[in-house]
């Protein structure tokens, strides 16, 4: 259809107001870049064990015993299997070694590059405890701990349990002995590293995972 010069001028006025009107339109549905009271929050990391960075490779051929590779199934590689294995039981060892004229603190700091921070603070108020430290001091305690690994107690995504005996040679009121105590040492991966994440009595039970 041929519209004359007037009609065309019509025609491309009330485009303008059409797309004016859209774009006013849109300008007001648009989310706004604030919340109320201050600028939109944003995601922040959660602190905690973090997951393995990819899953088991699994194993897609023939299984055989001379080529089965355990650790293609599990979420902990050989290395990182080895390195808690090593941290259970130097944990475990660093916890039984006190001495009665010890500073708490300096025991605590011991411990500290082994633990998370959670398992550390629980570990430095048993130690403070008045009680505690009266006792050793009566008794002039000086304990040597040892360690021995046992056996996995569970394996998850995020941690793994090792059931650790904990040997002492304890001199107590200028007596020497020996005590021993088996315990569920737990260590989760902490942000990039491996850490003690609980500590009990083996016969007490544990939880496992802790992501």
């Amino acid at each position: 259809m041929n519209l004359t010069d007037r009609q065309r001028k019509l025609v491309f006025a009330g485009l303008v107001v059409v797309l004016a009107v859209v774009g006013v339109y849109l300008t007001v549905a648009a989310p706004d870049d604030d919340t109320e009271g201050g600028a939109a929050p944003t995601p922040t990391a959660t602190a905690g064990p973090t997951g393995p960075a990819s899953p088991p490779p699994g194993i897609s051929g023939t299984v055989s015993a001379g080529s089965f590779d355990v650790y293609r199934l599990l979420p902990f590689s050989q290395q990182e299997f080895a390195t808690a294995a090593d941290l259970a039981q130097r944990f475990t060892a660093a916890y039984g070694t006190y001495r009665f004229d010890e500073d708490p603190k300096v025991y605590g700091d011991r411990l500290a590059p082994m633990v998370t921070a959670a398992l550390l603070a629980e570990l430095r108020r048993g130690e403070a405890s008045p009680g505690k430290i009266d006792l050793r001091r009566q008794q002039q305690v000086v304990a040597e701990g040892s360690a021995t690994l046992d056996r996995v107690r569970d394996i998850e995504d995020n941690s793994l349990i090792f059931l650790v005996t904990l040997k002492q040679q304890v001199t107590k009121g200028g007596k020497k002995g020996q005590e021993s105590q088996q315990y569920a040492v737990t260590v989760s991966r902490d942000g990039g590293s491996l850490r003690v994440y609980a500590f009990a009595p083996a016969d007490e039970g544990q939880a496992g995972d802790t992501g």
